[in-house]
């Protein structure tokens, strides 16, 4: 529960959501560049989250 409280997710959660629209709409309307392009930035959102929560968990571990 405490994860669907977290900016980083809800931000990971749109940026991957619109990534793939674009997706479909690269898709849809035969833009191959733009369908892989966007296909890249799906796949760097989630890297990135978890890269940055990552980067939390091990400052809290360094706290303790």
């Amino acid at each position: 529960m405490n994860k669907l409280t977290s900016r980083k997710f809800w931000i990971t959660v749109a940026a991957v959501l619109a990534s793939l629209g674009t997706t479909v709409g690269g898709i849809i309307s035969g833009n191959e560049t733009l369908a892989i392009v966007a296909s890249i930035c799906t796949a760097l959102s989630a890297a990135i989250y978890a890269g940055a929560e990552a980067y939390v968990d091990a400052k809290a571990v360094e706290k303790e």
